[in-house]
């Protein structure tokens, strides 16, 4: 079992190379970015990790009271918070906040393709936070769910707090707004109150607001009826640009105008991207094929577009 964890600061042992691990690829093997912004698949085994230089909180440390003694007894205020690392943009932090008076025992479990792992579980003091879990943005189509459990309990007498359960798959689409600073994490971050009747989710399109300044609104424009992707519409200066940063750019923009016609809700969108040698096409189909929010796809209209077309329908 990998006894690393995403943001984690490694050295390779073999080679004068470090970074971050962005991404755990199976049991036996994980991805490191360095410093060139290059992703690097390699064993576990054989990289060594680089205290001091971490972001990943130290469990002792987050466990400490630092409990602020006060006559008046505090029943809410319990979140989950995520940050981003500011190193490596990819990855996200994912920490349970606690600024209410409660002593808080809490699981964590996540849930993917109907099976169930515990990720983590603990007690969290007044006016503490803890990191329950990390991830890549990068794979946020693939996060499972996320199952919360607290009880709440504290010395003397108090009224009775019922058991909190929380559960919550996270889309870009689900999100809205920008990060706000979180006081005791001495961090901005996204928050959710998960102890109001009505918790507040504080990103809508993850992805797309994540290098966002905090002053900055989120206006999605709807992407209407067609989208051409062909690069010639999209960039003037596309002689200069090589067949990867085309590809790139037209799958952004691919992405970008999915997403605005979900958060539309149009019932579905055409994607004109040619017939060329079938790249674009193939990596269209296999990004929409794996949509929890597409119902299907076909070709479009080929009286006029011949195979250069797509229509996707959503749910």
């Amino acid at each position: 079992m990998i006894k690393y964890k995403l943001g984690e600061f490694v050295r390779f042992v073999n080679e004068r190379r470090e970074g971050i691990i962005t991404r755990i690829i199976d049991e036996e093997t994980i991805a490191v970015t360095d410093d060139d912004g290059f992703e690097i698949p390699v064993l576990a085994s054989q990289v060594t990790r680089v205290h001091g230089k971490s972001d990943v909180v130290d469990i002792e440390e987050i466990k400490k009271d630092v409990l602020n003694q006060s006559n008046k007894f505090i029943s809410t205020g319990l979140f989950l918070a995520i940050t981003d690392d500011k190193r490596v943009g990819s990855v996200v932090y994912f920490y349970l906040v606690n600024t209410s008076s409660w002593e808080v025992l809490f699981t964590l479990n996540t849930e993917k393709n109907q099976e169930y792992n515990g990720e983590c579980s603990g007690i969290l003091k007044g006016n503490s936070s803890i990191q329950i879990f990390s991830a890549s943005l990068n794979e946020l189509d693939l996060w499972p769910k996320f199952h919360i459990q607290c009880l709440f309990y504290s010395n003397g007498k108090h009224e009775f707090q019922k058991p909190l359960l929380y559960s919550d798959k996270f889309k870009a689409k689900d999100f809205s707004g920008v990060k706000k600073h979180q006081s005791i994490l001495a961090k901005d971050a996204w928050i959710i109150q998960l102890d109001s009747q009505t918790p507040l989710i504080d990103p809508q399109k993850l992805k797309e607001s994540f290098f966002r300044g905090s002053d900055e609104k989120i206006e999605i424009q709807n992407p209407g009826k067609e989208i051409d992707l062909h690069i010639e519409k999209l960039r003037d200066d596309f002689h200069f640009l090589s067949n990867s940063e085309i590809l790139n750019i037209q799958t952004d923009h691919f992405k970008k105008c999915l997403d605005a016609a979900i958060v539309h809700k149009l019932q579905s969108i055409i994607f004109i991207h040619g017939t060329g040698n079938g790249t674009l096409r193939t990596e269209l189909h296999k990004f929409i094929s794996k949509h929890p929010q597409v119902k299907t796809y076909m070709d479009a209209r080929k009286e006029k577009f011949g195979y250069g077309a797509t229509e996707v329908f959503f749910k």
